[in-house]
């Protein structure tokens, strides 16, 4: 069971880090930063600040996605898995999909309104992140529900 139990310790770290820091940063450094920065320092230092956690994010995912499939495989396949877990897998293939949008398509587009000094289109990708990070983490959060009391329904 070894083996097992790293991959669970792994896959529990590296979902808590990413949605622990979803809410993190949805409930407490964004409304932070609006209040008390101006739009010229507060999108650059938003853009900055997602991007390093994009960082931590992405070897989340892969974590996430590594550890998953390799418990799955030790525990028999999907044909063995109870529904909490394919309900799981499918959330959290959803909310790395919605990751990778954010992540390839939304930063990068915060990123150049932010060197272009064009605050407006700026203030438009960071809520456009905003709203898909609320998303994700009311995801995570339901899988976090799944994994705790799935087995039990």
């Amino acid at each position: 069971m070894l083996p097992y139990t790293t991959l669970l310790c792994l896959h529990l770290l590296a979902a808590t880090l990413w949605v622990g820091g979803m809410a993190v940063m949805h409930f407490a450094v964004r409304p932070a930063a609006v209040r008390t920065l101006e739009p010229p320092l507060r999108l650059p230092f938003m853009a900055a600040a997602l991007g390093r956690f994009f960082a931590w994010v992405s070897a989340a995912v892969v974590v996430l996605l590594a550890s998953g499939l390799a418990m799955l495989w030790l525990g028999g396949g999907f044909a063995a898995a109870h529904w909490s877990t394919h309900a799981m897998f499918a959330i959290g293939l959803l909310m790395m999909a919605v990751y990778g949008h954010i992540r390839f398509a939304l930063h990068p587009r915060l990123q150049q309104a932010v060197a272009a000094r064009e605050w407006p289109v700026a203030a438009a990708q960071l809520d456009a992140i905003r709203v898909r990070v609320l998303c994700n983490l009311i995801l995570g959060v339901l899988v976090f529900v799944l994994a705790v009391v799935g087995r039990a329904a």
